[in-house]
């Protein structure tokens, strides 16, 4: 039986944050660490690499990462800058352009999707990039397809943790566009500190647990609570023409 071919996803680490007591960047070299143990084929970092867009924190990032010795694909968050990705990671665009491309990832085609809205913490998909994605998924219809962005089209029903979501627009238009293309199997994301499942056009939506520190759930809270705990990354990969996603968690 062939070996499975592995899609590990990380998510948040803020490189640069103080939000709770451990160093960040130790935290994603310990995330890096139990990937390497598991060999992974191809990692997706979803958002939010750093905290304040610091040329100095996407350095730490880049060296946190540079044990995994296989592809890396990084995508923004409300706390990254478009334009260091560009010269960190060498993602596709210039000049502040959103973020987004498609790659291949073995059984999988991975495409890319910029939900930020610069100077904000919500997301949102304006028309421009929503075409943007409708064509390159007409572009190969019968390629199973992982879409990525990092704000998940999902509410999760706190009501802190939605005012910084994907703007409800957003979120009907994408769930439009995905019942025009059945290829897609799945819509990852981070951005919310926690493990949330939903559906968006007929498809699963799933929100993953940052490297660095959870947003503690409560359905009355008025602000966002990170805490010290619930650390995590996914796996994800194909099994029976499904993709099944994994969630491990870190101390």
């Amino acid at each position: 039986m062939p070996e499975p071919f592995l899609i590990a996803q990380l998510s948040d680490p803020h490189i640069g944050a103080d939000w709770i007591a451990p160093d960040p960047a130790a935290l994603l070299s310990a995330a890096v660490a139990a990937l390497g143990r598991l060999g992974p084929d191809v990692v997706i970092v979803s958002g939010d690499l750093v905290e304040n867009a610091e040329d100095v924190e996407y350095e730490r990032v880049q060296e946190a990462l540079e044990p995994l010795d296989v592809p890396v694909h990084v995508l923004p968050g409300n706390h990254d800058d478009r334009d260091a990705l560009h010269r960190h990671f060498g993602v596709p665009g210039t000049d502040g352009e959103p973020v987004q491309y498609a790659a291949e990832l073995g059984p999988l085609r991975l495409v890319v999707v910029d939900s930020t809205a610069p100077g904000h913490e919500h997301g949102e998909l304006d028309g421009e990039r929503l075409g943007w994605l409708d064509a390159e998924l007409a572009a190969a219809p019968e390629r199973p397809t992982l879409i990525a962005m990092h704000h998940p089209p999902l509410c999760t029903g706190a009501p802190a943790i939605d005012e910084i979501a994907l703007r409800a627009d957003g979120r009907r238009a994408l769930g439009e566009l995905l019942e025009r293309h059945p290829q897609v199997l799945k819509v990852v994301a981070g951005h919310v500190h926690r493990t949330v499942c939903s559906e968006v056009g007929g498809r699963s939506v799933l929100a993953i647990p940052s490297t660095y520190a959870e947003l503690r759930l409560d359905f009355d809270m008025s602000g966002l609570n990170a805490v010290d705990e619930g650390r995590g990354y996914v796996l994800h990969t194909l099994v029976d023409s499904k993709l099944v996603s994994h969630v491990e968690n870190l101390p």
